[in-house]
């Protein structure tokens, strides 16, 4: 048994991608009768509580329930700030000033890993720091790493050299970061297994090395293959991608999409009424690994492997 959760940020309404990560989520977690939890991951300043509304209601119509009591990261800031100042106090993190331009521009030079913060403000002088400090920008708080790589284990992927870099705990306006707060409430909610999309499969490194600056195990990880659009672009709530409602819309049921969503499983077709006629014949070593194509043909919509 190992605890499971879901975290979405309500920053738009879902798309199918979203809801069709979420189901798999559950079924991973019900099939091996574990808890559930649900986590609102709202740091992001674009959260709203009519997305939050349209979310749960997405949620409770493809019948996906939830274990305890509802996690808010809005009302954790202290929590965050707590696990920071420990990091700050072992002399494990440092201010960096660099703006996301500057951050880009020594990214792109050569002989550096794409991706990867460089350590600009790593080892500055005590000129150079008071240089930064009387321009007034406000720093953000960076760990100090002392690896290139973490490697993990993913059930779907497989072994995978994540590459680590100085990561920010602690933007410049002082929320807390996302790879810091996500950990850290894993952690506190006892989380065993976290299954996501793959687009987060480069962050896992990092957070995979903050569970051992926190002296924890990590969890184990799955991540699993996108859903994209006729061109292969994956799909995102701020281009307004395919939701639950657009789906009716179009014509289609719950059934029919949670039918679809099991071919992008592996499993046979057949109507499935809601998400607990899932759970029969699921097998999460027939997952395929390729992305699910959301594609539209006449006034019905479809998902297709």
């Amino acid at each position: 048994m190992t605890v499971g959760r879901y975290a979405p940020s309500p920053t738009g309404t879902f798309h199918i991608g979203n809801l069709r990560t979420a189901v798999l989520a559950w079924l991973c977690a019900r099939q091996s009768g574990s808890a559930f939890l649900l986590r609102w991951d709202d740091l992001d300043v674009t959260a709203a509580a009519e997305h939050e509304a349209t979310q749960r209601r997405d949620l409770a119509a493809l019948g996906i329930d939830f274990d305890g009591d509802e996690m808010r990261q809005t009302d954790r800031i202290d929590v965050y700030r707590s696990v920071i100042e420990d990091l700050r106090a072992a002399g494990r993190t440092y201010r960096c000033w660099c703006s996301r331009r500057e951050i880009r521009e020594a990214a792109a030079a050569p002989h550096t890993t794409v991706g990867v913060y460089p350590g600009t403000c790593r080892d500055l002088s005590s000129a150079e720091t008071q240089e930064r400090e009387a321009q007034g920008r406000p720093p953000a708080l960076r760990l100090r790493t002392e690896i290139d790589v973490r490697p993990f284990i993913d059930t779907q992927v497989g072994d995978v050299i994540g590459a680590i870099d100085d990561f920010v705990l602690q933007r410049g306006d002082g929320t807390p970061a996302y790879n810091l707060a996500v950990v850290v409430d894993d952690i506190e909610q006892g989380v065993e297994e976290v299954v996501r999309a793959s687009d987060l499969l480069d962050s896992t490194g990092r957070q995979a090395h903050l569970y051992d600056h926190l002296g924890t195990s990590e969890p184990v990880w799955t991540h699993v293959p996108l859903c994209v659009d006729d061109s292969g672009d994956r799909l995102a709530k701020r281009d307004g991608s395919l939701g639950l409602d657009a789906w009716r819309a179009a014509g289609g049921t719950v059934a029919t999409l949670l039918e679809a969503m099991a071919v992008t499983f592996g499993m046979p077709g057949g109507e499935r009424p809601d998400s607990t006629s899932l759970l029969d014949g699921f097998d999460r070593d027939r997952l395929p690994q390729a992305p699910s194509m959301l594609s539209s043909s006449g006034a019905r919509l479809s998902l297709r492997h």
